[in-house]
C-alpha cells in the first residue's frame, strides 16, 4: 500500500520506517531539506536504538523515500499519517498549528480518495475538526476520511514498541475508514482495538497521564520514606507482585521528562477545565513531578554553604537512557540553578551532550560556567559534589570506589538510585538518593 507519513520527528519517522519494514512503499515528508538528504543518506536525525539500521535496510529496498515535495507526496497516496508535534502552548494546550497546515496541504494537493490518519496526541475531538477543515479546502472532487491512530511508543524503545506493541488503537467513523487501516496494519500481527475517534484520542491521553500517576505516587510514597525510615525499593518489589498494579513504572527518582509525560498531563488537564471538569489526580501529579525534579538540589543546598565556584559532576543530561532527548529533562532544571549559583558544571552524557550545548555553550554563563567531558571520570575528577540525572550503562559501570579517589570530598546526590546504599557508605562515599 502506497503510505505518506507528514513529519520526521519520533512519531512519524519511526511510524514510517516501521510501515516500510511490515513491506508498505512509504515517503516519509519534511519541510527541512537538510534533514531529508541527512534520511536519504541512511543517517537518523535523531537517536533511537535500531532506527538506523532499519532506514538504511528499507531505503536499499527501495521501500522508504523522504521529500519536501508534499503536493506530489500527497496526490495520490493511499493513506497520509499525520506525525508532526502539537507542543504545549503556555496555558498547557496542544498547539495545532502543524497539523491545521499539514491538514491544509493535504486538502490542496489530493487527487484521489484518501484516508487521513492522525498518530499525534491531539486534544479530544480534534479529528472531527480536520476532517471538517480538510473537506473546507478541497481542491478536486474527492472523497477524504480522517481517522485516529495514537502511538504509544517509549522514547529510547521506540522500535520495538512500534513492531511489537501491546495493541495498536484505531479510532473510526465508518467501515471502510476501519477495514483500511486493519489492512494496513495486518502485517504486524498485532492486537487491535477498534473505538470510536474520541475514544482513540481519549486513550491517548488516559494512558499517559495514567503512567505519570504512577511515577508521581512512587516519588511521593519515596519521600515518606525518607522521613519515616522505610526503603522504597523494599515498598516497591512488594507492590510489584500485586498483579493489580503491576511490576512497571514503580520505580521512584527525580520526576518523569520527555516529550509525552509532561504536555499530555498538562493537556489533559486543560482539556478538563475548558469541559468544566477538575481532574484533582492529574493536577496532583504535575505538581508532585515539579517539585521532585530539584528535590536534590534542594537537598545538597542544605548541606552546602555554597556553590559558588566549586566543581560540581553532573553525570546524565539526557531525561532517560535511550534518547538524546532533553525535553522536560530533570538535568535542566537542576544545571541552570547550578549556574546561577555560580558552579563550575562539569557534564557528561553519552548521547545527549551535543544537543545540551545548544542550551548551554561551553564556557562562562551567568554568574558559573559548563564544561562537557568525554567519561564519568572526567567530570569527577576533582569534583566537590556529584548530581546524577540519568541511569546510562556508562554511568552504572563506574565504580563506587571511584568516587571516593576521584572527588574532594566524595559527596554524591543520585536521582536514580543507581548505587546501593550500603556500599556508597563503605566505600567511603556521602551518598544521598531518593526514598532510601
Amino acid at each position: 500500500m502506497k503510505l505518506v507519513v507528514a513529519g520526521t520527528g519520533y512519531v512519524g519517522l519511526v511510524a514510517g520506517v516501521c510501515f516500510a519494514e511490515a513491506g508498505h512503499n512509504v515517503t516519509c515528508v519534511d519541510v527541512d531539506e537538510k534533514k531529508v538528504k541527512l534520511m536519504e543518506s541512511g543517517v537518523s536525525p535523531i537517536y533511537e536504538e535500531g532506527l538506523e539500521e532499519l532506514m538504511k535496510k528499507n531505503n536499499e529496498a527501495g521501500r522508504l523515500h523522504y521529500t519536501v515535495d508534499y503536493k506530489n507526496a500527497y496526490r495520490n497516496a493511499d493513506a497520509i499519517f499525520i506525525g508532526v508535534g502539537t507542543p504545549e502552548q503556555p496555558d498547557g494546550s496542544a498547539n495545532l498549528s502543524y497539523i491545521a497546515t499539514v491538514s491544509r496541504q493535504i486538502a490542496e494537493s489530493l487527487e484521489k480518495d484518501c484516508l487521513v490518519v492522525v498518530k499525534s496526541t491531539v486534544p479530544v475531538g480534534t479529528n472531527d475538526k480536520v476532517e471538517q477543515f480538510i473537506k473546507d479546502f478541497l481542491v478536486n472532487d474527492v472523497k477524504v476520511e480522517v481517522a485516529s491512530n495514537p502511538e504509544f511508543l517509549a522514547q529510547g524503545s521506540a522500535v520495538r514498541d512500534t513492531l511489537h506493541a501491546a495493541r495498536i488503537i484505531i479510532g473510526t467513523e465508518s467501515r471502510t475508514a476501519e477495514e483500511m487501516l486493519m489492512k494496513i496494519y495486518e502485517p504486524f500481527k498485532l492486537p487491535i482495538v477498534s473505538v470510536s475517534r474520541r475514544s482513540a484520542e481519549m486513550i491517548k491521553y488516559a494512558s499517559n497521564d495514567f503512567l505519570a500517576l504512577k511515577i508521581s505516587y512512587m516519588n511521593d510514597i519515596a519521600n515518606l520514606c525518607e522521613l519515616v525510615g522505610a526503603d522504597i525499593e523494599d515498598v516497591a518489589r512488594g507492590m510489584s507482585y500485586d498483579a493489580r498494579i503491576g511490576a512497571n513504572f514503580l520505580k521512584a527518582g527525580i520526576g518523569y521528562g520527555g516529550s509525552c509525560f509532561p504536555k499530555d498531563t498538562k493537556a489533559l488537564k486543560f482539556l478538563a477545565e475548558k469541559a468544566g471538569y477538575h481532574l484533582e489526580t492529574v493536577e496532583a501529579a504535575v505538581s508532585v513531578n515539579a517539585r521532585q525534579k530539584t528535590k536534590l538540589f534542594q537537598k545538597a543546598s542544605d548541606r552546602m554553604i555554597t556553590f559558588q565556584g566549586l566543581k560540581v559532576a553532573v553525570l546524565g543530561l539526557a531525561f532517560k537512557p535511550g534518547t538524546d532527548d532533553l525535553r522536560e529533562a530533570p538535568s535542566l532544571d537542576n544545571v541552570e540553578l547550578l549556574l546561577e549559583s555560580g558552579a563550575e558544571v562539569y557534564a557528561y552524557d553519552p548521547v545527549a551532550m551535543d544537543n545540551f550545548k545548544r542550551k548551554y555553550p561551553e564556557g562562562l554563563l551567568k554568574r558559573g560556567k559548563i564544561s562537557y567531558v568525554e567519561k564519568p571520570e572526567d567530570a569527577l575528577q576533582g569534583a566537590n559534589i556529584c548530581f546524577i540525572f540519568t541511569e546510562w550503562p556508562e554511568i552504572k559501570e563506574v565504580p563506587a570506589e571511584s568516587y571516593k579517589e576521584l572527588m574532594q570530598p566524595p559527596l554524591v546526590y543520585d536521582g536514580r538510585n543507581i548505587y546501593d546504599v550500603k556500599e556508597m557508605e563503605e566505600k567511603g562515599v556521602e551518598y544521598y538518593s531518593i526514598g532510601r
